[in-house]
């Protein structure tokens, strides 16, 4: 049967390239037929690499079969995955996030999570001198899914490992750095196209804390006045949305990848709170920066407080 590969919901750039990566790993070099899948459409910089690549896309699942085959990348938390994940046959888990626990395996499988900025980094390490034998394509999806995940080395999840890798693909490739990593974030901030709701689930992570549920979610851009403009509508959106999605509140962080600062939303009591007892913040208004503020894996989510 052939092994599905896949990371969280709501794809970003590394959901959507390291199960291509695993996929043509399995399949190319250990001899195991694989398919990439996504749990729902990739966003507008996940989309505009696998065009600027000359991948296809991966089809769309939404539930896994009793049995299947699966390696589970870019998390483990049971949340961002199908209902159904934990009667299929989870085969291998590749992760940089913290254990959250709650998935369960029909037998030994392997485990390899580590402290770095992005999934791709673990598989360049993984696939070794393998990484010779890879298409120009393969290469070019793991270069984007670092400079996504380090938002250009800017993110302080970013380690020495995330950035030699990517240089020693940039330099195979014959691509610059800045320039490419500026054409996947101006893609990135274009978001017209998109509902409040949908920019609301877009790039969002379920967390709870103490007893309180939260979407966190993650608006990474170089343009941050086209996100802010749209504040009104956005904040009234959040109420449906939390309401739609079973969560007490979501909380929007609009990060300024270029002047490295987030800006939270600020609708209600709740998230004054929250900004207030979470990251020292004064609030006056419907708003508040948080100078230098990029990473929701390492300085949102672990700061969280009620």
């Amino acid at each position: 049967m052939t092994t599905l590969v896949f990371g969280h919901k709501s794809p970003d750039t590394d959901s959507t390239g390291s199960p291509i990566i695993w996929a043509w790993y399995l399949n190319e070099i250990k001899g195991t037929e694989a398919e990439a899948v996504l749990l729902g459409e990739p966003n507008t910089e996940a989309a505009f690499v696998l065009k600027k690549w000359d991948l296809p896309k991966p089809r769309i699942i939404s539930t896994v079969d009793a049995d299947q085959p699966v390696v589970i990348v870019d998390t483990n938390n049971p949340a961002e995955l199908p209902d159904a994940i934990n009667a299929a046959d989870i085969t291998a888990i590749i992760d940089h996030h913290k254990l959250v626990g709650g998935l369960e395996t029909k037998g030994p499988i392997d485990i390899r999570i580590e402290p770095l900025a992005c999934t791709a980094t673990i598989m360049w390490k993984m696939i070794g001198k393998d990484m010779a034998q890879a298409p120009t394509s393969v290469k070019g999806a793991m270069l984007s899914c670092i400079l996504s995940d380090t938002l250009e080395f800017r993110s302080p999840t970013t380690t020495q490992e995330d950035k030699a890798i990517a240089f020693d693909l940039a330099r195979d490739l014959g691509i610059d750095i800045p320039t490419y990593a500026s054409e996947m974030f101006e893609a990135k901030s274009d978001v017209s196209a998109f509902s409040d709701a949908e920019l609301l689930r877009m790039d969002s992570k379920e967390y709870e804390v103490d007893g309180t549920q939260f979407r966190v979610s993650v608006l990474e851009t170089t343009s941050p006045k086209l996100v802010l403009d749209r504040k009104d509508s956005l904040m009234a959106s959040m109420v449906d949305v939390a309401k739609e999605d079973g969560a007490d509140q979501v909380l929007l962080f609009v990060v300024d990848i270029l002047n490295e600062e987030a800006t939270m939303l600020i609708p209600n009591d709740m998230t004054k709170t929250v900004a207030e007892k979470s990251f020292g913040a004064t609030v006056s208004g419907d708003t508040v920066v948080l100078p230098g503020v990029m990473s929701r894996k390492k300085q949102i989510i672990p700061n969280l407080k009620v």
